[in-house]
């Protein structure tokens, strides 16, 4: 993706919708806060997932469980830069999953 400002759209309709998708659950199960270009989700138990945005390099980026990774747009979906397979939705509802048993719809 060349163009900077089709990134941020691209980005901010991928915020919004994690934002839709966890804003509706319990907070003490699911807390999903977002400040800026990052999201925080906090599981009960404390553990933590993070999900922001990269400016240099276009991509999103995801931190839980001590792993990490990085996602492009690939002009339909973000996809993990080392596996087209691995997609950001997907891997995010089997983070909230491995966390709290909760299956969610993003």
């Amino acid at each position: 993706m060349n163009d900077e400002a089709e990134y941020f759209r691209h980005a901010e309709a991928a915020f919004k919708r994690i934002d839709l998708a966890l804003g509706d659950l319990d907070v003490d199960v699911v807390d999903c806060e977002r400040s800026g270009d990052v999201i925080t989700i906090t599981f009960a138990g404390g553990k933590r997932c993070v999900v922001n945005t990269q400016r240099p390099t276009r991509q999103v980026w995801v931190a839980a469980s001590s792993r990490g990774w990085h996602f492009r747009f690939d002009g339909t979906r973000w996809v993990d830069e080392k596996d087209d397979a691995v997609e950001l939705f997907a891997t995010l509802a089997g983070i909230v999953r491995d966390h709290v048993r909760l299956d969610v719809t993003f």
